[in-house]
């Protein structure tokens, strides 16, 4: 790190200013500057360290979503085959369930979809026997007299 920067981890005027002017205008971004002030030496290492793990883990995960990827030659030619078939029929055994899973979700939804049909109509039929039929005025009438509807106290 450059020791002439106007901003680096130690308790420079500039860096001084930035922190009370951070607590000043919100709080944690005062307290983010006392951390860089007094952590920030130690950015560097701990970012490559992070980087380092980061890029392990999900270079594994990006192996283990292949069984190919563990299916390294034995050297026994035999048992590699073998073990190659066995990958090739579990393989075909999971596309047969995905297909199996897809076609009884179907089912399922039909299903549903024929249940509430048959909840829908009962619910109209039974609206249908419970209305009343219409009499023909839809308003309550207005009190008063005359056609304006004035009350008779005015």
């Amino acid at each position: 790190m450059n020791a002439t920067a106007l901003i680096r981890p130690a308790w420079t005027p500039a860096t001084i200013a930035l922190m009370v002017i951070g607590f000043m205008v919100f709080w944690p971004l005062g307290l983010a500057m006392l951390a860089y002030i007094i952590w920030g030496d130690r950015l560097d290492g701990f970012k490559r360290d992070v980087n380092g793990r980061t890029d392990r883990f999900f270079g594994s995960c990006r192996k283990a979503g292949s069984w190919k990827a563990h299916a390294t030659r034995t050297g026994n030619v035999a048992f590699d085959d073998w073990r190659e078939k066995e990958f090739e029929r579990l393989a075909e055994e999971r596309r047969k369930l995905d297909e199996t899973m897809a076609e009884f979700d179907d089912y399922a939804r039909e299903l549903r979809r024929a249940k509430d049909q048959e909840e829908f109509d009962r619910f109209m039929a039974a609206r249908s026997r419970n209305t009343p039929a219409p009499t023909g005025q839809t308003k309550p009438a207005k009190r008063g007299k005359g056609p304006e509807g004035l009350l008779d106290d005015v």
